[in-house]
């Protein structure tokens, strides 16, 4: 009698454990996806920025159109990415557009000095500073994710129905240069 108590206490244990590691990486997983929404959320602020941003400099830098193109394309690209691999990439390419971008504004004083420019450029600066903050805050979720079913005993409860998540990277090293404008 007594055994048969405590192989039962035993397995109500082990059961409350595994479903208690089970619930966790799902929350993981589930915060993972939570973040990734913030950056995608704040990706397309900035999409939504971009436009005016462009036809405010394109009213100043008429022969700028090669800067201008870029960022239009890059902001296109971001818009039609289809997983957050392929949006991780193009953001990383509009992020370089945009301080290309950047940069020829210095070279237009008049456009600096526009107010809705400034405004634009406050906006965008801010966004920016969101995605990088969003893109932190999902590689931390992705880790905590990743470590929860790599290590025991979660990697026994997730088996395979659990796969590793990528987080945030900047896939182009060009990216990660400043941008240089010659006149």
């Amino acid at each position: 009698m007594v055994i048969a108590i405590v192989i039962i206490a035993i397995i109500a244990i082990l059961a409350v454990a595994y479903i208690s590691i089970n619930n966790g990486i799902i929350t993981k997983n589930n915060r993972c996806d939570n973040a990734w929404q913030t950056i995608d959320a704040q990706l397309q602020r900035r999409n939504d920025l971009i436009p005016n941003l462009v036809e405010t400099v394109k009213g100043y830098a008429k022969h700028e159109s090669e800067t201008l193109a870029a960022v239009t394309a890059a902001r296109a690209a971001v818009a039609n990415a289809g997983t957050p691999e392929a949006k991780m990439e193009a953001s990383g390419q509009l992020s370089q557009a945009l301080g290309h971008l950047f940069a020829v504004a210095e070279a237009y004083p008049e456009l600096k000095a526009n107010t809705n420019f400034q405004q634009l450029q406050t906006d965008l600066t801010d966004t920016e500073n969101r995605i990088s903050y969003a893109r932190m805050s999902f590689n931390d979720c992705v880790l905590e994710y990743n470590n929860a079913i790599e290590t025991f005993p979660g990697n026994i409860v997730a088996g395979s129905r659990f796969q590793k998540r990528q987080g945030f990277v900047v896939a182009d090293d060009s990216v990660r240069q400043t941008p240089t404008v010659q006149f």
